[in-house]
């Protein structure tokens, strides 16, 4: 086995590139979803994004194509839900993972491996602070002057107290 270290491109920690899975490894961890019970496309960004403990969403640029992809080789099927697309794994999906089920299982691993809480270290959990912080701030967009004030207020003391840690003499 080989160590996998590329995959959908995101942007990441303050503009840094990071690659998650190699190409078409997606499909395996959807078809995976898609085994446990039927999703939305939404559904399955937020799942990976809440095992990836917040390290990875992927954007729906990447995900519906993909499961466009998986209905076009047959291995996912559609069917419309309160005006959405709820997808399901089909027979012919289930085969698919079973007899590709060692490549599957090492992309779940490196996935476990890779997204581990406990392995991810203090830069990680920094990393995973600022980006839970990034989609807060999203929410902000139409916040009255009053609650922004006190927003950009806290981010700056923030900002100071941080500076000043990584000014001190070790």
């Amino acid at each position: 086995m080989f160590f996998r270290h590329r995959v959908l491109k995101g942007e990441r920690f303050f503009g840094e590139r990071e690659s998650h899975f190699q190409k078409g490894d997606l499909k395996y961890v959807i078809l995976d979803l898609l085994k446990d019970k039927p999703r939305y496309g939404y559904e399955i960004i937020r799942e990976l994004e809440e095992r990836s403990f917040g390290f990875y969403t992927p954007s729906p640029g990447t995900v519906y194509p993909t499961l466009q992809m998986l209905e076009e080789m047959g291995y996912a099927s559609a069917t419309e839900q309160d005006g959405k697309k709820v997808y399901t794994i089909t027979e012919e999906g289930r085969r698919f993972l079973e007899e590709r089920k060692d490549f599957a299982e090492e992309v779940k691993s490196h996935m476990r491996h890779r997204w581990n809480p406990e392995s991810i270290g203090d830069m990680g959990q920094v990393r995973q602070k600022w980006a839970r912080l990034g989609k807060l701030m999203g929410r902000f967009h139409h916040a009255d002057p009053e609650k922004m004030k006190r927003v950009r207020e806290v981010i700056s003391r923030a900002y100071s107290e941080i500076e000043a840690i990584m000014e001190e003499e070790e």
